[in-house]
């Protein structure tokens, strides 16, 4: 007697059906996960740029002139298509303030940190996460945790 080899058409139905519904947990996880390593990058630079700052007070006694190339403190580098842009808005005898503003897939994520090591964070309506600002840390999760 000879036997049919093959799939028959529900065997298929219920692979496709299995593999949607894995794919529709994944993608948003991994999405996810993606988001929240762009944050990473931007809090470590600027808690990096934090300690290089407070280093060009102790040699200097102002911050006025930070944020310069060729100083201890300079800005990161520009890479192409980064997540974040980091800048020194303010920067005055005895205070400063870095920001990391988010760009590309991170546009509407701003991050900050001054001085007396305040951190604060925003997330504006429309962005990859929902809208959400903290002045006291710097939020790291969807939920707006910090």
């Amino acid at each position: 007697m000879k036997r049919d080899s093959g799939f028959t058409l529900i065997e298929l139905m219920i692979v496709v059906a299995v593999i949607g519904i894995l794919m529709a947990i994944a993608i948003p996880s991994y999405s996810d996960y993606l988001t929240r390593s762009r944050i990473t990058e931007a809090t470590s630079t600027l808690s990096d740029m934090r300690v290089k700052l407070e280093q060009y007070f102790q040699d200097n006694r102002t911050y006025v002139g930070a944020c310069a190339a060729g100083t201890v403190a300079p800005l990161p580098a520009v890479v192409p298509n980064a997540s974040f842009a980091f800048t020194c808005p303010t920067l005055t005898a005895t205070t400063f303030v870095a920001t990391a503003t988010g760009q590309g897939k991170m546009v509407g994520f701003v991050y900050t940190v001054n001085q007396s090591n305040v951190k604060a964070s925003s997330i504006a309506a429309g962005s990859a996460w929902p809208a959400a600002t903290n002045a006291a840390c710097w939020i790291t999760s969807k939920g707006g945790g910090c």
